[in-house]
């Protein structure tokens, strides 16, 4: 039992260190995508993840990153799940996490939208939100598109230093 809890601590130490594709600064735990790591009796190792929204195109490069980072510190069974339940939310980052996106000039998400049970209220009319710049810290900017490079981020520009940034959107 205690070779199997100490694998586990490994393993879960080997898959945190895996970046994420879209975001390198990061890692998959920083980002909140890896959920669990756990080895089974017969010793293979289950690493799940979570995708940040359906149909993350880098889904596919995170479970294999993982399987093979597992597989070169010597875990010879290894298994990837996908797990979508609960979802991904931008909660879910790590306050390291969020200083790295701050220190790459990426502004991090603020809290995530909270909803109950039953219909996701809409919203139709726009909404200022106070986006910081990650290289100033003005809160004088603006929205230039509401989609950058990934989907989950969007263009933004300081008034204050002139600079453009992303912004990871709240999930």
């Amino acid at each position: 039992m205690v070779t199997v809890l100490g694998d586990a601590r490994r393993a879960r130490h080997v898959a945190e260190q895996v970046p994420d594709p879209e975001l390198p600064m990061l890692t998959l735990a920083d980002l909140g995508v890896l959920r669990a790591v756990e080895v089974g009796a017969d010793g293979t190792v289950v690493a799940s993840l979570t995708p940040t929204y359906s149909g993350c195109p880098a889904m596919a490069e995170m479970r294999a990153q993982v399987a093979a980072r597992l597989k070169e510190a010597g875990f010879g069974r290894v298994e990837v799940r996908t797990v979508l339940d609960p979802p991904w939310t931008t909660d879910w980052i790590t306050p390291e996490g969020r200083r790295k996106l701050a220190e790459h000039g990426i502004a991090p998400p603020g809290p995530a939208p909270r909803h109950t049970s039953g219909p996701v209220p809409l919203t139709l009319t726009p909404t200022r939100r106070l986006v910081p710049c990650p290289r100033c810290g003005s809160a004088d900017t603006e929205e230039t598109s509401r989609f950058g490079a990934t989907s989950c981020k969007a263009l933004w520009r300081c008034l204050a230093c002139r600079e453009p940034f992303e912004y990871v959107k709240e999930i």
